[in-house]
């Protein structure tokens, strides 16, 4: 390596070994550190929007690249939903480049979009950065999701009228956006607040990109991060919602304890026949715990890479639990029988 590239490099490292001198920041880094070694990822990737969260999350990244000689995948999707995507994706990229961070645009199809907008651009933002994934043999992307996204995404959800897991789901730091990927999210900003971030964002780089949606109230997000302010009026805190959200992982620790029980004692898989029987005991079991049971088994037999619909699945346990009904039921890939005292559960033929 030339002296000269030698001497940029040097003075791209100072210039992050510096900025970790400050506390705040190099408190924030050393759990963000944690984290990783936790998860023991073979590679990984950062998930990059150019917003304030995603370019402190680049901060934390491009240090612990520099500190472990690691290499670390910096993804942009330019989603095409706003007329100025496509050039705040290129200025994201510049700026990261003038920090020694190389990163590559990953383009989403354009579309006519009238519903859903967010949920179409995030599906599609992990559909590239899984499939790029793949091709690079990288195990884990991370994204900056902090704690403030986790209460928003309790909120949303409980408008939506979710279940306990799905309550709780969000504030995994590990999980898959489908069953079946070869490739985990790491959230490893999850136990940290906004503030904290745009405080990094501020105070390295200095840049983010400003997403107008954030406070545009035809969309759902923006309309509960107003009614959150309302509740951080009447006394809602970091800390109280924290042991909301423990008790609450601890009732679902339990329903699962008891779902895995019933799985392993009321039925059995047969791996070469593909299919699976429960015997009369696995339907008698309390609502939920036979709710998410079947689920599993039907995604199991189905090879499904998401878990069937939960109005489907309830309306199969209503049919189950009817007498004198013998009828056979198609399901996510599977055909449903119910017998005398037991129901068979195999794979459809493809």
């Amino acid at each position: 390596m030339q002296k000269k590239n030698l001497s940029v490099k040097k003075k791209i490292h100072n210039f992050y070994f510096k900025k970790l001198e400050d506390p705040r920041i190099k408190k924030i880094y050393l759990n963000f550190k944690k984290k990783i070694f936790n998860n023991t990822p073979n590679s990984f990737c950062v998930a990059v929007s150019g917003g304030p969260d995603s370019m402190a999350l680049s901060f934390l990244a491009k240090c612990y690249s520099i500190e472990n000689n690691k290499k670390v995948y910096f993804y942009i999707v330019d989603h095409k939903l706003r007329k100025n995507s496509t050039s705040e994706a290129h200025f994201v990229k510049k700026k990261l480049k003038s920090f020694q961070i190389l990163s590559k645009i990953l383009t989403i199809k354009k579309e006519n979009i009238s519903k859903n907008i967010q949920s179409f651009a995030r599906e599609n933002r992990y559909k590239l950065i899984i499939k790029e994934s793949l091709i690079k043999k990288i195990d884990m992307i991370l994204t900056a999701h902090h704690i403030d996204d986790l209460i928003e995404n309790f909120f949303i959800r409980l408008l939506r009228g979710s279940g306990l897991k799905g309550l709780i789901s969000f504030s995994k730091i590990k999980s898959k956006v489908k069953l079946n990927d070869k490739v985990f999210i790491l959230r490893p900003l999850i136990d940290i607040p906004k503030k904290d971030l745009a405080y990094i964002s501020k105070n390295t780089f200095n840049y983010n990109v400003k997403d107008p949606s954030n406070l545009d109230d035809k969309f759902l997000r923006a309309k509960v991060r107003k009614l959150i302010l309302n509740l951080e009026k009447e006394g809602l805190t970091l800390n109280k919602f924290k042991l909301s959200l423990n008790n609450l992982n601890k009732s679902n620790n339990a329903i699962e304890y008891y779902v895995q029980k019933n799985i392993n004692n009321n039925s059995k898989y047969l791996r070469l026949a593909k299919k699976v029987i429960l015997k009369d005991e696995f339907l008698k079991q309390p609502d939920e715990i036979l709710f998410r049971s079947l689920s599993e088994v039907i995604q199991k037999v189905g090879k499904k890479d998401t878990f069937t619909r939960g109005a489907k699945v309830e309306n199969l346990i209503k049919f189950l639990r009817s007498f004198n009904n013998h009828k056979k039921k198609t399901l996510s890939g599977c055909i449903i029988q119910k017998l005398e005292n037991s129901v068979v559960i195999s794979a459809e033929k493809s």
